[in-house]
């Protein structure tokens, strides 16, 4: 899996929030975008995503030595991060069913073994609605990690985690992303410290 970011830009009204931005990013690989709260990290990872669409400039996404269509592209990638919520009247066993049907899980773990890997089997038949941020956060989590797709996004991954959620997070964001080429935006060490490839956002204005 590679993708090619070739000179994007994006412009709210008046404002560039990125400008020529151009870097490849390749499988097996972790990187990390850094840069002050303001600077752009979370536009530059959703402009990536195709969450949100470029004002200039291209990307390009291979996977096996071909270019992936757009309109294909969401089967390649896994997204946590803050700002997207899971289903709030579904429970938990119901929320991991859901995304089962379209993005399979590594090794074909089973759902109760999905629950025990987030350790959240106790919480099994409650309402997502019901549970607290970090709960919430460690579902999201667990699904990116053990999605069976090639790229995974994690954007502010420690958001709401409480000491043991970031021990959790911190032991299986290597361990179980290992082939996967993994984006991560950040401004927290402790959540990137681990990772060589480190790109500037600030640098793209």
């Amino acid at each position: 899996m590679q993708i090619k970011v070739e000179n994007i830009g994006k412009k709210f009204v008046r404002e560039w929030i990125i400008r020529r931005a151009s870097f490849v990013l390749e499988q097996g690989q972790m990187y990390t975008f850094v840069g002050p709260n303001g600077s752009g990290k979370s536009t530059l990872l959703q402009l990536i995503t195709g969450m949100t669409p470029a004002t200039e400039g291209t990307i390009i996404y291979n996977h096996d030595g071909k270019e992936i269509d757009v309109e294909q592209w969401y089967k390649y990638l896994v997204i946590a991060a803050p700002y997207l919520e899971l289903i709030e009247e579904f429970t938990l066993r119901e929320v991991i069913d859901f995304h089962r049907k379209f993005k399979p899980l590594k090794n074909n773990i089973s759902t109760p073994e999905f629950e025990d890997f987030i350790q959240l089997s106790h919480a099994s038949g409650k309402v997502i609605r019901h549970f607290s941020s970090g709960m919430k956060q460690r579902v999201k989590l667990g699904l990116a990690f053990m999605s069976d797709v090639p790229i995974i996004f994690l954007d502010e991954p420690t958001t709401n985690l409480d000491v043991h959620g970031i021990n959790w997070y911190l032991e299986n964001v290597i361990k179980s992303t290992e082939k996967q080429l993994v984006l991560l935006g950040s401004n927290v060490k402790q959540e990137y410290e681990f990772c060589e490839n480190i790109i500037n956002v600030s640098a793209f204005k």
